[in-house]
């Protein structure tokens, strides 16, 4: 049985190494008591669940709401979907992503969207039946 829900302040033990996962082991200390920080403060546009699986937290996703000129209602950039390897293959990842449409849905956000490496066989096999694949290149700057 899994169970979806938001971070909670006391999840942090057991976010941290699947942050360090999501984060391919290079992590940034700064970075990462900052992103904790926007996900326990209620006033924050970021959020966070966890993916609790037999007592264990397996999984999580980030995602972050904005507003865009696109229309009234915010958008929502979805990010850091991980899941702990171990429990790959079981459906997990599907079933944040769900919950955050659900979410979606109950808020009225305008549209959610996200972005996967085009070589993430995993991440393009369960995206490819969720949304709608645009043909766009992107663009990064460090500033």
């Amino acid at each position: 049985m899994v169970t979806i829900r938001p971070l909670q302040q006391n999840d942090f033990p057991n976010w941290l190494p699947l942050w360090d996962g999501n984060n391919a082991g290079q992590r940034d200390t700064d970075v990462t008591t900052e992103t904790w920080s926007r996900l326990m403060d209620e006033a924050a546009p970021v959020h966070g669940l966890a993916a609790i699986h037999k007592g264990e937290m397996a999984g999580l996703v980030h995602y972050i709401l904005h507003p865009t000129t696109g229309a009234i209602a915010h958008a929502c950039y979805m990010q850091d979907v991980y899941i702990d390897p171990k429990f790959r293959q079981q459906g997990l990842a599907r079933k944040l992503v769900e919950e955050v449409v659900k979410i979606g849905k109950n808020e009225k956000w305008s549209r959610m969207y996200w972005i996967a490496e085009s070589n993430n066989e995993a991440a393009q096999a369960l995206y490819k039946n969720i949304g709608v694949k645009l043909d766009f290149t992107l663009h990064v700057m460090a500033l």
